[in-house]
C-alpha cells in the first residue's frame, strides 16, 4: 500500500489497478473498473513551476513529458501516445543529456507551467451573495454575523456584489453611495439576460449596440455601469456592511399553516444573469445561502400549505413528487448557463427542513461548487466551513477557477468518462468510449471551480480485443496524460501536466501480478459507481449489484478448493476489499432509509469530490481507542471495541464522535478529573478531544463533534456504524461494561461465511 501513498504524493493519482489487464475481456473480468482517482491541484512543494509555455505534439497535442523518448543529435522527441516525431524549437538548442529541461527529470512526472506577461491581465476573482431573508429573526442574525466576518476576510482586489431575496428578489446597487438602493424584479418569473440589462439601465443615457453579445466591459458594457453592482471588496466594505446591518426577516406576511414565498430559482437565475452580463469568462462564485425550501416561481419543490409534506425518497421512486422533475430541469438550465459563463454555484443549506440540495445537486456539481448542509446558521459546522473559504491558513481551499481538464492516453485505451464536478465539453474524440460512465462522450471537461481537494474519478475502457502473442517488453505500457488549465487562486492562469506510465498484463498468469497492483482503498471508486447508477438506472439493486462484483473478485482472485469454503483465503493485497464492500452495503450511500433527499444528494456530493483517504473514512469510519492500560490505538469498527472504562474517537468524515464510556462517563460526571491526584484521568479526557480537534482543523466542509456517553440518546451516532457482532438475540452475550445493538442486519462473519460458501462454488 506504501508504494500506491507515494504515486498520489507525487502525481495525485491513485489507481485501481497499477498494472493493468491488458485485453477487454482480461478488464472485464476483473470486475473493478481501470480507474483513476486524481486531484489535479494536489498541493506538493516539489512541483517545479516553469515560467515558460509548455511544448506540444503536432499531432495529438500531448505535451513533452519525461517518458518522450529525445534524439539529441538531430533535436528531435518522440511522443509516446501517437509516436510521431517533433522538432525541438529554437529555445531548447541546447538541450542534452547533461542539460535536460525540467519536464524530461524522470522524477518531475507532474509539472506545472505559469502563463507568462503576454496571456493578458490577472482578473480578480468575484463573490456574489445570494442571501435568503425568509426566516426567524435569530437565524438572520445568525446569519448576519457569520456574513460580516466573511466580507473581512475577502481578498481586497475581489469584485463582490449583493442579492437578497424572499418573496422579491433585490439586486443591491453597492456602487450608489449616497443611499441604499436596489432593484427589485417578482419572484414568480425568470428574468432574461435582455431583462436584465434593460430594467437595471445598464444603457440609461447611452445607446444600446444593435448587433453582437453584450458581455462584459470588453464587449459593448462599461467598466463604469458594471461597477455600480460589482465592486472591489476594499471599495465597498462600509457599503456591503450596511447592507448586511439592514438585513431583516422579509416583511410579506405568513399565515400559520403557510409555508413563507421564498423564490430561490428566481434569484439564482438574477445572479447568474447577472454575472453573465458583467464579467462573462471570469473567476466568480454566486455564493447562496439559503434557509428553506423554495416555494414560489421557477425551480420551486414544494407548495405553500403546511398540510403537504416535502418528498421523501419513496415519494421520488413512485413518481409522486411533482415539482421534482421540473425544478431538476430548472437548474440543469442554470447549470448549462453557468458552465459557460464560467461560474460557480456554491452551496450552504442551513435549515431543519429540506430546502431543495437534491434539485440544486446538478448545477452545483456541474459548476464544481462547494455545498455545506446545517441544521442552523448558528451551527459550527456552517460558521466554521464559512471562515474556512476564506481564511489564509495551511489548510485553506485555495479557490482556482475556469478549469478545462484535458486527457491523452495510448491508443488501446479509452475514457468512459468522470465521476465528479465537472461538465463533459462535448469534444469526441478517438479517444472517447461507446460505454458512457457520468460525464462522457468526450476528451476535455469544464471545472468552473476547484480547489486543493477536488478529486475526479475516471473511469477507462481496456480496447485491445487479444493479446499478441509474444510480450515485447518495451510495448506492455500504456501511458496515461492529464492537463488542468486553470486560473489560479491568485489570477495567474496555469497548466498542471500528469504523465503517468503503467505495465499491462495479458494470460493465464498474470493473475498474481494483477492482485500486486491491485490499490484496495482505490477501489473506494466503487462507491462513487453504485451511486452514479442509483441516480442514473432505473430498478438498480446496488446491494445485489455489489454482492455480485465482490463475488466475482474473490472467484478470480481468492485461493480455494471447488466447493471447500474453509479453503478460502485472500491475499494481504485484496483481503480488505470484502471488509470495504460489507460497509458501503450498509452506508448512507446505499442505504437511503432514515435520510432525506436533501441529505443523500449532499452526502453523494462530498464523495463524488473527494480523494480516496477521505472516502474511505466516510464508508469506512476509523475508531481510536483511549484507556488506562494502552497509548491511543486503532480499533475494530466493531461492537466489541465498546467497554465501560473506555473512550472512543470515531471519524465518519462528516461527523466525529467521542464517546465515553459508562465508568468513565460516571467519574466525569463526579468531578474527578477536577481533583488532585487525577491528573491521568483528566490527560485521559482531553486526548481525545485533542485528536477531534486535529481532525476537524483538516477538513472541509467542517464536521460535526459529538460527545455522547454509553447508553446516552446520542450514543447512536457511533452504534450506527459498528459491526453488529453482539446483537439483542446473540448466542454470545457481550463482555462486562460492553453493548449490544438492537439489528437484525448480518455481522461481517456471518457476512463472509455466505461469501466464502458463494465463492468457492
Amino acid at each position: 500500500m506504501s508504494e500506491f501513498l507515494e504515486l498520489e504524493t507525487q502525481d495525485g493519482v491513485r489507481m485501481t489497478w497499477n498494472v493493468i489487464p491488458g485485453t477487454k475481456q482480461d478488464a472485464a473480468n476483473c470486475v473493478v473498473p481501470v480507474s483513476a482517482i486524481y486531484t489535479p491541484l494536489k498541493p506538493n512543494s516539489d512541483i517545479p513551476v516553469l515560467p515558460y509555455a509548455p511544448l506540444c505534439c503536432r499531432i495529438c497535442r500531448s505535451i513533452l513529458n519525461p517518458f518522450s523518448m529525445v534524439d539529441f543529435n538531430s533535436k528531435l522527441w518522440l511522443c509516446p501516445f501517437c509516436f510521431h516525431r517533433n522538432h525541438f524549437p529554437q529555445q531548447y538548442s541546447t538541450v542534452s543529456p547533461t542539460n535536460l529541461p525540467a519536464e524530461l527529470f524522470s522524477k518531475f512526472s507532474t509539472v506545472e507551467y505559469m502563463a507568462t506577461a503576454e496571456t493578458g491581465p490577472v482578473s480578480p476573482p468575484v463573490f456574489l451573495f445570494v442571501v435568503d431573508t425568509c426566516m426567524i429573526e435569530e437565524e438572520v442574525g445568525f446569519l448576519k454575523f457569520a456574513l460580516a466576518q466573511a466580507v473581512e476576510l475577502l481578498p481586497d482586489q475581489s469584485l463582490v456584489g449583493f442579492i437578497t431575496f424572499g418573496t422579491y428578489v433585490q439586486v443591491h446597487e453597492l456602487g450608489f453611495g449616497l443611499l441604499p438602493k436596489s432593484y427589485v424584479f417578482r419572484g414568480t418569473k425568470e428574468v432574461t439576460k435582455d431583462q436584465i440589462l434593460e430594467q437595471m439601465g445598464f444603457f440609461a443615457g447611452k445607446t444600446k449596440p444593435t448587433t453582437g453579445v453584450i458581455a462584459g466591459a470588453r464587449d459593448g458594457l462599461s467598466a463604469e455601469s458594471i461597477a455600480r453592482f460589482l465592486l472591489p471588496a476594499s471599495e465597498c466594505e462600509f457599503m456591503v456592511n450596511s447592507v448586511i446591518e439592514e438585513l431583516q426577516k422579509d416583511p410579506w406576511p405568513v399565515s400559520a399553516d403557510q409555508r413563507a414565498s421564498r423564490c430561490t430559482g428566481a434569484a439564482l437565475s438574477i445572479a447568474a444573469g447577472l454575472l453573465g452580463v458583467c464579467v462573462p469568462g471570469s473567476g466568480a462564485r454566486i455564493m447562496a445561502f439559503i434557509g428553506g425550501p423554495s416555494t414560489e416561481g421557477p425551480g420551486c419543490i414544494i407548495s405553500k400549505p403546511l398540510s403537504e409534506p416535502i418528498r421523501s425518497h419513496k415519494d421520488l421512486d413512485k413518481g409522486s413528487a411533482p415539482l421534482y422533475n421540473k425544478a431538476v430541469k430548472f437548474y440543469e438550465e442554470i447549470a448549462n448557463q453557468l458552465v459557460h459563463q464560467g461560474h460557480v454555484l456554491d452551496l450552504f443549506a442551513c435549515a431543519l427542513d429540506q430546502v431543495g440540495v437534491a434539485e440544486m445537486k446538478v448545477a452545483v456539481e456541474r459548476t464544481g461548487g462547494i455545498v455545506v448542509l446545517a441544521e442552523s446558521f448558528g451551527h459550527s459546522v456552517f460558521k466554521d466551513s464559512l471562515r474556512r473559504i476564506f481564511q489564509s491558513s495551511d489548510n485553506d481551499l485555495g479557490l482556482s477557477f475556469n478549469g478545462i481538464f484535458e486527457v491523452n492516453c495510448s491508443k488501446d485505451v479509452k475514457i468512459q468518462g468522470i465521476i465528479g464536478p465537472c461538465t463533459s465539453l462535448e469534444k469526441k474524440s478517438p479517444l472517447s468510449s461507446d460505454t458512457v460512465v457520468g460525464q462522457g462522450n468526450t476528451s476535455a471537461w469544464k471545472m468552473c471551480g476547484l480547489d486543493r481537494k477536488t478529486s475526479l474519478c475516471l473511469v477507462f475502457d481496456i480496447v485491445r480485443k487479444d493479446a499478441p502473442e509474444t510480450l515485447d517488453q518495451s510495448k506492455n505500457e500504456f501511458y496515461f496524460q492529464f492537463l488542468t488549465y486553470y486560473q489560479h487562486h491568485d489570477g495567474q492562469m496555469r497548466l498542471r501536466s500528469t504523465t503517468l506510465l503503467r505495465r499491462w498484463v495479458a494470460g493465464f498468469g498474470s493473475v498474481q501480478e494483477l492482485i500486486t497492483g491491485f490499490d484496495q482503498e482505490a477501489a473506494a471508486v466503487m462507491a462513487r459507481l453504485v451511486s452514479f447508477k442509483m441516480e442514473a438506472e432505473v430498478d438498480f439493486d446496488p446491494v445485489r449489484w455489489l454482492d455480485r462484483a465482490l463475488i466475482s473478485v474473490c472467484s478470480k482472485f481468492g485461493d480455494y478448493q471447488k466447493e471447500t469454503p474453509s479453503s478460502f483465503s485472500l491475499s494481504p493485497r485484496i483481503s480488505i476489499f470484502p471488509q470495504f464492500i460489507f460497509n458501503l452495503r450498509r452506508s448512507q450511500f446505499v442505504q437511503v432509509f432514515n435520510n432525506s433527499p436533501d441529505e443523500t444528494a449532499y452526502f453523494r456530493m462530498m464523495l463524488n469530490r473527494e480523494n480516496v483517504a477521505n472516502t474511505v473514512v466516510m464508508i469506512q469510519p476509523s475508531l481510536i481507542s483511549y484507556s488506562f492500560q494502552s497509548d491511543p490505538e486503532p480499533v475494530l469498527l466493531d461492537v466489541t471495541a465498546i467497554a465501560a472504562d473506555r473512550i472512543l474517537l470515531l471519524d465518519s468524515y462528516f461527523t466525529v464522535v467521542i464517546f465515553h464510556g459508562i465508568t468513565i462517563a460516571q467519574w466525569r460526571k463526579a468531578g474527578y478529573q477536577d481533583q488532585e491526584g487525577h491528573e491521568v484521568f483528566a490527560q485521559l479526557l482531553q486526548a481525545p478531544q485533542v485528536d477531534a480537534g486535529t481532525v476537524i482543523k483538516e477538513r472541509f466542509p467542517v464536521p460535526r463533534l459529538v460527545v455522547c456517553d454509553q447508553y446516552g440518546s446520542q450514543a447512536r451516532f457511533l452504534l450506527a456504524k459498528l459491526n453488529p457482532s453482539v446483537t439483542y438475540n446473540s448466542d454470545n452475550p457481550p463482555p462486562a461494561g460492553g453493548d449490544v445493538i438492537f439489528t437484525d442486519d448480518a455481522s461481517f462473519q456471518v457476512f463472509m461465511d455466505h461469501l466464502q460458501r458463494l465463492a468457492v462454488q
